[in-house]
């Protein structure tokens, strides 16, 4: 609980102004009561995440204790796991943002998770539907995406469809890898019980017992985020991922923006939205985004 060689109490030391005593098995806090009630309350998280298996990284530590400090419950962050890799690593909710996300999924047959690089959106729904896979609570996974940058150019590709449309879903291999072995994957692929296609090879399908992923849904119009929802069939269920900031459709509005607003309120769906709080890559990644972020609000400023 304490980290190596101390290291997690320490960086707790530092956030807050206490003197904290280990001992043996005992913790022994002083310090302002409100303080000591907040470093008692990051205890006692750590002392749970570790009962369960879990041994909290620096990271994870940070991040706790920032929650912690804005007031935020940290219920079922690192205690949810959502999928184990096949090297035996849990996936974890390590996030407030993610925790929702993840439970919103169980929840509703539609999800929509929203934001910036880095937040677990496309990660997170492909360790799902694995899970699904596995459980036989659905019998395929589809996989699809916009392929904007290729316009109309996708059939002059080489090769067939999924040599054609397999750069355009690299992100959901390297996510799957971590899942399954590869043998495992082809083989899947082969049986039809995984299957990645564009957002175009929709058009016309009743999706029964499927779980199905549309990424980077910003850069779908509106007709086409329509198309992809009703696709909807008979116990099955959708996640649609996206980040409204990078938009690389030219003379249309993103369908991924316009939906918030066409299905908000409507039982079954929901709207998860993510924020740089919720990054889980190298701990530069969101202080890049909160950069830009401020880039463009001063830039906004002086138009």
């Amino acid at each position: 609980m304490l980290g190596q060689y101390g290291r997690n109490l320490k960086e707790i030391e530092h956030a807050f102004s206490t003197q904290i005593i280990a001992r043996g098995d005992s913790i022994r806090i002083e310090g302002e009561e409100d303080e000591v009630r907040l470093v008692q309350a990051l205890f006692d998280k750590l002392l749970d995440l570790v009962q369960g298996g879990h041994f909290p990284s620096e990271g994870d530590v940070r991040y706790l204790i920032s929650q912690i400090k804005e007031g935020v419950g940290v219920d079922g962050v690192l205690s949810d796991v959502v999928r184990v890799t096949h090297w035996g690593e849990e996936i974890r909710a390590k996030t407030v943002g993610q925790h929702k996300y993840v439970k919103a999924v169980r929840e509703n047959d539609i999800t929509f998770s929203i934001g910036p690089a880095g937040t677990g959106k496309t990660y997170l729904a492909v360790a799902m539907a694995i899970d699904y896979l596995k459980r036989e609570k659905v019998k395929r996974i589809i996989l699809t995406r916009p392929a904007v940058e290729a316009g109309e150019e996708l059939g002059f590709l080489p090769g067939d469809i999924q040599a054609k449309v397999s750069p355009y879903l690299r992100p959901l291999y390297d996510a799957i890898y971590d899942m399954i072995p590869v043998s495992e994957f082809e083989k899947l692929i082969e049986q039809g019980r995984i299957e990645m296609a564009p957002l175009a090879f929709m058009r016309g399908r009743t999706l029964n017992n499927c779980f199905v992923i549309l990424d980077e849904a910003q850069n779908t119009t509106s007709m086409q985020m329509k198309m992809f929802l009703t696709r909807l069939g008979f116990h099955s269920k959708a996640i649609i991922t996206g980040d409204i900031t990078q938009v690389d459709l030219q003379d249309h509005e993103s369908g991924l923006i316009a939906v918030q607003k066409i299905l908000a309120n409507i039982d079954g769906i929901s709207f998860n939205r993510l924020s740089k709080n919720d990054v889980v890559r190298h701990r530069l990644v969101a202080s890049i985004i909160d950069a830009y972020e401020r880039h463009h609000d001063n830039e906004s400023g002086l138009a």
